[in-house]
């Protein structure tokens, strides 16, 4: 249960970032075509609003990465607390991808 809880949060995480990049480099493409023909106050003032994204885009991560500090910290803890059962996934694991991939050979 809790597993599939971090799981979601780090999936919604992700796809948040993902989408608030996205608006940011949609916003950066249309400041850049507009920013082309400025001069003057015109291209300080598109400077200013280049330099406010940057730094809504800084804030955006760091926003980020403390709402996936507690999915980070679950994984390490569980991580830590079942070391034998960890090792064995991830052995399996690798077991099946090295049978998928041998068999293509």
């Amino acid at each position: 249960m809790a597993r599939k809880t971090a799981s979601q949060a780090a999936d919604q995480i992700k796809d948040q970032a993902f989408s608030e990049l996205q608006a940011l480099i949609e916003e950066s493409e249309a400041l850049l075509k507009n920013g082309a023909e400025l001069v003057g106050d015109e291209a300080e003032t598109w400077r200013e609003q280049v330099s406010l994204k940057l730094k809504q885009a800084r804030e955006s991560l760091a926003g980020a990465r403390e709402r996936a500090q507690p999915v980070v910290e679950a994984t390490q803890d569980y991580i830590g607390g079942h070391p034998w059962q960890t090792v064995a996934v991830s052995a399996g694991f690798g077991l099946v991808v090295g049978l998928l991939l041998g068999r293509r050979s």
